[in-house]
């Protein structure tokens, strides 16, 4: 049963020499991260987080997801404003194959500062 209602949705990914790539989620207050998810680039992890971002959303049932996260090239690569480069194409097409959310979803950006996933990454490093 989908959640009626526009659902914001955060996304932000990150790269760590030691641990490699790591993605956070925040919907309705709750965070999901995943770690230790090999080596990478920075880009390749905001696309990870975004993809988790939309499988969620997907298998909570959400309606009118509003995706937001703080890269400005992963956010225009997705919504095809912006031109993929050859080495994102990978992470493009497999948005692209991915079950939607039911309504409307939407991909937008907001400031690194207003990022609740982003800020969820950062207090893990903070412990």
């Amino acid at each position: 049963m989908a959640i009626a209602g526009r659902v914001k949705i955060f996304f932000d990914g990150g790269w760590r020499p030691a641990t490699g790539m790591e993605t956070a989620v925040v919907v309705q207050g709750r965070d999901y991260v995943r770690q230790g998810l090999g080596p990478g680039s920075a880009m390749d992890a905001e696309w990870l987080a975004l993809l988790h971002a939309v499988e969620l959303a997907a298998d909570l049932g959400l309606h009118d997801a509003v995706f937001l996260g703080d890269s400005l090239a992963v956010v225009g690569q997705a919504n095809g404003t912006v031109r993929c480069p050859s080495d994102n194409l990978r992470h493009r097409q497999a948005l692209a194959a991915l079950q939607p959310p039911t309504g409307r979803p939407r991909i937008h950006h907001v400031k690194r500062s207003q990022n609740l996933a982003g800020i969820a990454l950062a207090r893990l490093h903070e412990r």
